[in-house]
């Protein structure tokens, strides 16, 4: 974390010992500690408490796109329903049509007869 090596050490010690004394020195050096100690768990709380807040994100992420696609099938599913409904509609349509054409015929047919019949007779 910080490079402080030994003459750094050295003279922080020296500093501390002038400015709070021989007597008070050993007190000093806990409280700190403690402090430092303090900062440190406070710091890998919050590293924590974000680690999760970011997994918490990813997952909420990947069910909203599952529930999407989830969603899409379903409507991919209602789609295909659909489609074979139309599919079936349009078969019936075609057979109703060929069956109306093919009485068309039929009924013409007699018509056709009847008609070379008299123009043969008015004929004749």
């Amino acid at each position: 974390m910080f490079d402080i090596g030994l003459p750094e050490l050295l003279l922080v010690s020296v500093v501390a010992l002038l400015v709070v004394g021989p007597d008070r020195l050993p007190e000093t050096i806990r409280t700190v500690s403690l402090w430092i100690g303090r900062f440190r768990r406070s710091f890998a709380n919050i590293k924590q408490e974000i680690e999760n807040e970011i997994g918490a994100d990813e997952i909420r992420a990947q069910l909203y796109n599952e529930s999407i696609m989830h969603d899409i099938e379903k409507s991919k599913e209602t789609l295909e329903e659909v489609k074979n409904e139309v599919t079936e509609a349009i078969e019936q349509v075609s057979a109703s049509v060929s069956d109306a054409k093919s009485d068309a015929i039929l009924k013409s047919q007699p018509l056709k007869d009847q008609d070379d019949e008299i123009s043969r007779n008015s004929s004749g």
